[in-house]
């Protein structure tokens, strides 16, 4: 299934109360990326970051993935946390791109 730019918006509502919970940085989340030929891009301005993600003849599940490396690439995480944090996020979306139910 093909990712849609309202279930991108969900899924990005979904993943950043999700890291929020987890005390993490939301990064913005925007599409598609500013540079030709990539399917996900991270940059800084003023300390807030911001992770570009293609949509366009993509799977979503690979998109929801650029968007859950983006939050634990924002926040610096490596090893265990890494591990734990996409985990987490995983388990809050899911076939729909909303909050799974708790």
């Amino acid at each position: 299934m093909e990712a849609t730019s309202l279930r991108f918006a969900a899924a990005a509502r979904s993943l950043g109360q999700a890291a929020r919970l987890r005390s993490l940085v939301v990064p913005g989340f925007r599409s598609p990326p500013g540079v030709a030929g990539l399917h996900r891009t991270i940059r800084r301005r003023g300390g807030v970051p911001s992770v570009a993600v293609l949509l366009k003849g993509r799977p979503w599940s690979a998109v929801v993935s650029d968007m859950i490396e983006g939050i634990v690439v924002a926040n610096g995480l490596s090893g265990v946390k890494a591990d734990r944090a996409r985990a987490a996020l995983w388990l809050a979306v899911d076939d729909s791109g909303e909050l799974a139910a708790a």
